[in-house]
């Protein structure tokens, strides 16, 4: 190794705030991958990277770096096109499970590889195995073969995909570095790039229940995110999405598996929708089956309306050793123990829904992890929720708790009494998509 790539002298010229050559920043990945830089040298280098930032070719070739880190999956045997999406996270954000068949059913190969829930943000893969005997832990060869045939698959992380971003990552997490938006960056687009998509589209959400709090920090996320994608061959757009208040009326991921059935049959929320269409608009624009938006949006209504995108769930859940019978029976999902509903105090309309009140509600039920090492049960939740604008009577049901034990239940009662909030007057339903960056 050049003594220039020694790990201080790399950290020293990212401390001085110059701008490192692809060498050194894969010297950097390459040292987190086969352990031949200390943690403290890696932390150390993650912490001058937070504080210093780093140009678009600074974050493309980190990217890179970390995509090639591990396996890059060849999909030559896959037709294009080929796009996928990938979101923040949020709350009741369950739009990737009839998202991805709405737009294979337009046509178009959905490789998509996910994660799981941490905090108060929900993950596809958990929502997903609340389907009896769905597998998303499918071998690269599987993942080949079943795009191949059915052009759809929603499958999890392997340990070859990007290793270098779960030895960085766990490092960020204990080193108060997660912020940093060229990590972020790196982080999101190594694995997205690494599954073989074409073309990508963003949900970068902003709002109390999302990620990034503050909008204009996310949109400087969706405009590094398209940036970088760009700048390494990938046509990439975002949209920037409002987490305010939970999306759709079910939060909870056997609740929001039967929620995202509902959409496929054409009576999913109306929000739900909204964001479901505007992500899918862009997924087929940058993959060029639709020429304008408002042809994009036929196409994916058209999908619904004529049973084509609920044929191509029952054809993921079978492909994936899930029991089918759910689509048409969803009392076939994980049930819970107990139900509840949340009695409105008074008649008046819905002024507000705190998305992080709620989510920390469903955390305190058990279906999300406080640590990775948590368990998850998946029949717990929150569904039938009010939304914002909506009147409700004196006693009527703000939401209807599904939980484990009465003392989850009672805790969760609690704080979801103070996280809907009623007034007088009318408000206006909330805006949902602000912007499309790129």
């Amino acid at each position: 190794m050049s003594s220039a790539l020694f790990p201080q002298h790399v950290i020293a010229r990212k401390r001085d705030g110059r701008s490192l050559t692809r060498d050194e920043i894969a010297a950097f990945v390459r040292g987190a991958t086969d352990g031949s830089w200390a943690d403290y040298q890696l932390s150390a280098m993650l912490m001058t990277i937070f504080l210093r930032g780093m140009d678009t070719p600074e974050t493309a070739a980190l990217t890179e770096a970390m995509m090639r880190s591990g396996f890059v999956a060849d999909l030559s045997n896959v037709a294009p096109p080929r796009a996928d999406k990938h979101s923040t996270g949020g709350v009741g954000d369950k739009v990737s499970l009839h998202l991805a068949p709405m737009v294979a059913a337009c046509g178009v190969a959905v490789p998509m590889i996910s994660g799981r829930g941490l905090g108060h943000t929900g993950g596809t893969l958990d929502k997903l195995e609340s389907i009896p005997g769905f597998c998303v832990n499918l071998t690269f060869a599987e993942y080949r073969t079943q795009l191949e045939k059915i052009r759809l698959a929603l499958i999890g992380q392997t340990a070859e995909l990007a290793p270098a971003d779960k030895k960085l990552y766990a490092l960020r997490d204990v080193t108060g570095t997660v912020e940093s938006i060229p990590l972020i960056c790196a982080s999101i687009l190594a694995k997205k790039l690494a599954e073989g998509t074409q073309v990508l589209v963003g949900d970068v959400k902003f709002g109390r229940g999302a990620f990034m709090k503050d909008k204009a920090k996310a949109r400087e996320l969706a405009q590094t995110l398209v940036s970088v994608a760009n700048a390494m061959g990938t046509p990439m757009r975002a949209v920037l999405t409002a987490m305010d208040e939970p999306l759709g009326r079910a939060v909870g991921n056997a609740l929001e598996v039967a929620e995202s059935i509902d959409c496929l049959k054409g009576r999913g929320p109306a929000d739900t929708m909204e964001v479901t269409f505007a992500l899918g608009e862009q997924m087929l624009l940058l993959s060029k089956v639709a020429a304008t938006k408002e042809e994009a949006r036929r196409k994916l209504e058209a999908s619904v309306a004529s049973g084509a995108a609920l044929q191509k769930f029952r054809e993921l859940v079978a492909a994936q050793g899930g029991d089918v019978r759910v689509i048409d029976d969803p009392t076939r999902l994980p049930q819970a123990r107990l139900k509840a509903a949340v009695a409105a105090p008074r008649a008046g309309f819905v002024e507000d829904v705190d998305a992080m009140g709620v989510a920390l509600a469903a955390l305190r039920l058990g279906a999300g992890r406080a640590k990775a090492e948590d368990k998850i049960d998946h029949a717990v939740g929150i569904g039938a929720l009010v939304k914002i604008g909506e009147r409700v009577e004196n006693g009527a049901a703000l939401c209807v708790i599904h939980a484990s034990n009465e003392e989850a239940l009672a805790e969760a009662k609690r704080m979801l009494t103070k996280a809907v909030v009623l007034g007088e007057t009318s408000v206006a339903t909330p805006m949902l998509i602000d912007e499309i960056v790129g």
